[in-house]
């Protein structure tokens, strides 16, 4: 079994729900049955039926156990579902908006915005050199080879900022995407984003996680960067890092900053670092997918999931649980322009900011996930739209443009294994073509 990478967010060259022709059926999609005016959540299959189609090939071939799909409108307190399936290939129990997936780098947003609401209260700067929060990322270097010798280096030629860090344009590496030397550095350093398995598995090194969040950036100061600060988009641990720069920021440890701040007044009252034993009937399983396993193989079954520990160091970047029902009120709160239920979260400049392009100009972003696309606060920005995917097959985003809101759920890795995101897409595509000839 071969996990190239645990954390591939690419979704296809075309952002969720972008483009003349999505905002062309704006008119026909006011007149679903997606309201508020329905008390409860059902499965709106038949108002997208090429979406509905595609769920249940994948259910039906048994490529996952389940796959929800989740779908709601501007301020609309309830998002209706298309799927659905079980817990595991052997469970019976039903998934729904409250079962618990590992949404991995769709925690990216999450942090973005949390950074924004420093910003927005000036406690941190968008352009602000990163040392000036955390001084030991001074006096950076740069591998001159990124593959080559730690010890082949140049000094940094700017400092590494705040938005460079929400936009993966620092510099900085990913376990998952550096080689040779560095790679073997991070794992020895336990820089390290979201947890997989209790079991060894093959392609990703062995390691010990850094003991907290706070060593953990240290350990990350003290290893050189593969590029330039500013110089290209590249898939990084920089995310991971803002958690530590909220802690500071704000003087909270960075957890209690997300709950209180986002999770509690959002009314997200199951998304987690670690998944309460109470809650554990909830939780997938997650599956690893290769093309020499005739079945997919359990690799974080729920009942034991590695998301039952609590983490030495949270991940902003890869290690939140959650459920479709809270991340669509996340989704919902930015279509708020930060509020949700009357009550504000955020700003409404900071949700405006922060989930526009925050990319320079400058930015060399060719072969890239995001090439010809845009970035913002932890999420691909292009167009109208906003949103990020994460390591075991979900994908989330927000349309402002068509004011809505969407939530891909199901669990397996690696995530490239299936063109199901692809294929969602398309989907959907083809559903909103058909609306706009009806309408």
């Amino acid at each position: 079994m071969a996990f190239r990478e645990f954390d591939s967010p690419q979704i296809s060259r075309r952002s969720l729900l972008r483009g003349g022709g999505y905002l062309a059926a704006g008119g026909a999609l006011t007149t679903l049955p997606l309201s508020g005016s329905i008390l409860r959540a059902h499965d709106v299959g038949a108002m997208w039926p090429n979406v509905a189609a595609m769920t249940k090939s994948y259910l039906s071939s048994n490529k996952v156990p389940n796959l929800l799909v989740a779908f709601g409108r501007g301020q609309d307190d309830i998002a209706h579902t298309v799927g659905g399936g079980t817990l595991s290939f052997r469970s019976s129990q039903q998934v729904d908006l409250d079962s618990l997936y590992r949404i991995y780098s769709m925690s990216k947003p999450v942090t973005g915005m949390a950074t924004m609401m420093l910003v927005d209260e000036g406690k941190i700067g968008l352009d602000q050199p990163v040392a000036e929060i955390l001084p030991e990322f001074s006096n950076m270097q740069v591998m001159v080879d990124p593959e080559g010798s730690l010890d082949n280096t140049v000094p940094a030629e700017r400092p590494i900022t705040i938005r460079q860090l929400l936009t993966h344009t620092a510099g900085l590496g990913y376990i998952i995407g550096v080689k040779g030397p560095l790679l073997a550095a991070y794992a020895q350093n336990g820089l390290v984003g979201g947890r997989v398995s209790r079991m060894p598995i093959p392609g990703l090194p062995e390691f010990t996680p850094a003991p907290d969040l706070a060593t953990w950036s240290e350990r990350l100061a003290s290893l050189p960067l593969v590029a330039q600060p500013g110089k290209k988009w590249i898939y990084s641990a920089s995310i991971d890092l803002l958690g530590r720069v909220i802690e500071v920021a704000s003087g909270q440890d960075f957890e209690s900053f997300l709950q209180q701040r986002i999770f509690e007044p959002c009314g997200m009252g199951s998304t987690y670092f670690t998944v309460p034993q109470s809650e554990v009937g909830r939780l997938t399983t997650n599956y690893g997918v290769n093309e020499m396993l005739p079945v997919p193989l359990p690799i974080d079954p729920g009942a034991t999931s590695i998301y039952l520990d609590k983490p030495s160091v949270p991940s902003g970047g890869g290690g939140l649980v959650s459920s479709a029902r809270d991340y669509d009120r996340f989704l919902r709160m930015l279509l708020g322009y930060g509020k949700i239920d009357g009550r504000r979260v955020m700003g409404e400049l900071a949700v405006r900011v922060g989930t526009s392009n925050l990319l320079p100009k400058s930015v060399d972003t060719a072969g890239s996930w995001i090439e010809g696309e845009g970035h913002g606060a932890g999420g691909r920005s292009t167009g109208t739209s906003f949103g990020w995917g994460g390591a075991a097959g979900t994908l989330a985003s927000v349309d402002f443009g068509l004011d809505m809101r969407v939530g891909l759920f199901t669990q397996y890795m690696p995530a490239e294994a299936y063109s199901i995101r692809a294929d969602f897409l398309s989907a959907i595509e083809q559903d909103l073509t058909v609306m706009r000839g009806a309408a």
